[in-house]
C-alpha cells in the first residue's frame, strides 16, 4: 500500500482526489498550503507526493526546492492549472518527476497511480549517504570507518531508514516496507525488533556516526549519533 502527501489548496478537489486514492486502497494525508506539506515531509516517510503549483504561504515549487534541500527523494507529481512550458520547466528543475495539467481526469491520475506502485523501487538511488555512513544498495554493504555486508531484510530496512533519515517510522510502516511482498503467514511485526538489533549492532561494529533510535512496538529513527543536527541523504 503507498503512501501518499496530497498538497492542494482548493478543498473541494482535495476531498475528491483523497476519496478517489483511499478507495483505490492508497493511504493518503492531506496539506492545503505548501508549508504544511514541507512539515508533513520532514516528519512521515511518503512513497509519492502530489504537490499543486499555485498554494498559499509557500507555491508547491517553494516546497518542493526546501523538500529537496532536505535530502527527501521522494518521487513527486506536480499539478498546474496553467499549461505554459514555462511553468512545466521550473517544476522539473526545481526536482519534480512528472506533472499533471488541471483539468485532469482521476482515471488518468490513478493509473499514473498503478504505474508509480509496480515502479517505487526504480527510483533509489544505488548509493545512499547519511553523515559519514553509506550504503551500497546493490552490493548491500554499510560502510564508515570499515564496511560490513548486510543480509537482504537488513539492506532493505537500512535503505529505508536513510531514505528517510531523521523521521519516525513507525514499526507498521516498517513492517509494510520491508516485508510487503513476503507471503509467509507466520511472519509478522516482531521481525521488525529483530532486524532493528541487527542494524545497530552492525552500525556500531563499523562506528557509524548514525544511530536508530527508539524501542520495541514503538516508532524508530535514524538519528546522528551525537545527537545534533538533522540528518541528511545526499
Amino acid at each position: 500500500m503507498m503512501k501518499i502527501l496530497l498538497a492542494e489548496d482548493e478543498q473541494q478537489l482535495s476531498r475528491v482526489l483523497e476519496m478517489a486514492m483511499t478507495r483505490e486502497g492508497y493511504e493518503v494525508d492531506t496539506a492545503f498550503d505548501g508549508q504544511e506539506a514541507v512539515d508533513l515531509a520532514k516528519k512521515k516517510a511518503y512513497d509519492l507526493m502530489i504537490l499543486d503549483i499555485m498554494m498559499p504561504l509557500k507555491t508547491g515549487i517553494e516546497a518542493l526546492k526546501e523538500i529537496r534541500q532536505s535530502g527527501d527523494r521522494t518521487h513527486v507529481i506536480m499539478l498546474t492549472a496553467m499549461s505554459e512550458v514555462d511553468d512545466k520547466v521550473t517544476g522539473l528543475d526545481a526536482g519534480a518527476d512528472d506533472y499533471l495539467t488541471k483539468p485532469f481526469s482521476l482515471k488518468e491520475l490513478l493509473a499514473r497511480l498503478r504505474s508509480m506502485s509496480r515502479r517505487v523501487e526504480a527510483f533509489t538511488p544505488n548509493l545512499l549517504q547519511v553523515g559519514q555512513t553509506s550504503l551500497n544498495v546493490g552490493e548491500q554493504e554499510l560502510a564508515s570507518s570499515n564496511s560490513i555486508r548486510l543480509a537482504g531484510k537488513e539492506s532493505k530496512m537500512m535503505e529505508f531508514f536513510m531514505l528517510n533519515a531523521g523521521k519516525e517510522l513507525s514499526t507498521q510502516e516498517i513492517f509494510r516496507h520491508v516485508w510487503s511482498n513476503d507471503q509467509d503467514e507466520e511472519l509478522d511485526e516482531g521481525f521488525v525488533w529483530i532486524y532493528i538489533s541487527y542494524l545497530r549492532q552492525k552500525l556500531k561494529a563499523i562506528h557509524a556516526d548514525l544511530a536508530i533510535s527508539g524501542e520495541e512496538g514503538g516508532s524508530f529513527a535514524l538519528v546522528p549519533l551525537d545527537g545534533e543536527g538533522a540528518s541528511h541523504v545526499s
